[in-house]
């Protein structure tokens, strides 16, 4: 039984294996990795104003739904909402998000730096 939960273990932590810059990269690419996310991050971006109230009548998803989005983006620091009475006013997190373009901008520095002899 030991062996088991000691494999499942070394399964579940292979990403701390990488560098911590892949690990973040890897962590940006999955939140960005739904189209409701990027249609909000688009919609914050095209509004330039942080947002009132509820989300969800610009997209063709449910509440719940958009609210779930909604986590994954704040958890990872793409976008701030703060309460204001019983209103959350969400908005773009720019510092973080260029963060994360320079993380991924430096990564494909050194791709983009090759030339394939295949």
């Amino acid at each position: 039984m030991s062996y088991v939960c000691d494999i499942r273990n070394l399964v579940m932590n292979k990403a701390e294996h990488f560098d911590e810059s892949l690990q973040e990269l890897a962590k940006f690419s999955k939140v960005l990795s739904h189209p409701a996310r990027l249609a909000i991050l688009k919609y914050l971006a095209e509004a330039k104003t942080c947002i009132s109230g509820d989300i969800s009548g610009y997209l063709p998803l449910g509440r719940t739904t958009v609210s779930q989005h909604l986590k994954e983006l704040k958890d990872l620091g793409l976008i701030k909402g703060e309460i204001d009475g019983l209103k959350i006013n969400y908005c773009l997190n720019c510092k973080r998000i260029r963060q994360y373009l320079q993380l991924y901008e430096d990564f494909f520095l050194e791709i983009r730096k090759q030339d394939s002899l295949c």
